[in-house]
């Protein structure tokens, strides 16, 4: 079942000899469940995708449609609240809140919707993650792998439709890299959670189910799914 889709999306910065075609017409649907990762060189236009179909920013043409829901069709306060409670972010720099401990982080997303925990369902992603002894350190006392999996936690708290991570293991260790990743998979597959991810890194890319490929800002391959949904 298709969860995501863009269609001929386009986001163009500047005009005449200063255009900038960071996205054009790109056409790519994700099914629910799928673990796609998008891969491009520097300025390829893969960030941008993401910030496209997760919300952050709009698009200067076409559309993003999540769960049936055609995203830039919503007010700027109907998007945000869409956002929170649909899509889950992974950054590269974790962006946790320092004063807070490793159980507020995670069910900080909640608490501004101000909805109730599921506290069983918090306690397994806590423990699957392995946090359960960090679950009062604070962020600054956490190793980079370890504050990487508290931000793959916060972006599971919420239940979302999808969850997108941009560069996730990029201040990571060979080690801890693949440790991450793993637990990705297999937060993936156990919460039956759809993953886009962005990277740079050819082995890294290598463990989702499909690899599209953007250029200049066109898709140039959208893979195959070899997963059975």
């Amino acid at each position: 079942m298709k969860i995501l889709e863009s269609k001929n999306l386009k986001k163009y910065y500047g005009s005449g000899e200063n255009l900038v075609k960071a996205l054009d017409d790109v056409n790519i649907s994700v099914d629910k469940g799928e673990f796609v990762a998008i891969v491009g060189t520097s300025g390829s236009g893969k960030s941008t995708l993401l910030h496209m179909i997760g919300g952050l920013d709009r698009a200067s043409e076409g559309k993003v449609i999540i769960d049936k829901n055609d995203i830039f069709n919503m007010s700027d306060e109907e998007l945000t609240i869409f956002r929170r409670r649909n899509v889950g972010f992974v950054f590269q720099n974790y962006n946790l809140v320092s004063i807070l401990n490793v159980y507020e982080n995670i069910v900080l997303p909640i608490e501004l919707d101000g909805c109730k925990i599921d506290d069983e369902y918090v306690d397994e992603i806590i423990d699957i993650l392995g946090l359960t002894k960090k679950v009062d350190d604070l962020p600054n006392n956490l190793s980079g792998g370890q504050q990487q999996r508290v931000a793959i936690a916060r972006a599971l708290a919420t239940k979302p439709s999808i969850i997108l991570a941009d560069e996730p293991t990029g201040n990571l260790d060979s080690k801890t890299e693949q440790d991450v990743l793993g637990l990705l998979k297999v937060t993936s597959s156990k919460f039956s959670q759809t993953i886009i991810m962005i990277t740079h890194n050819e082995q890294i890319a290598q463990m989702a189910d499909r690899i599209i490929r953007i250029e200049d800002g066109k898709v140039v391959n959208r893979g195959e799914n070899h997963v059975t949904q």
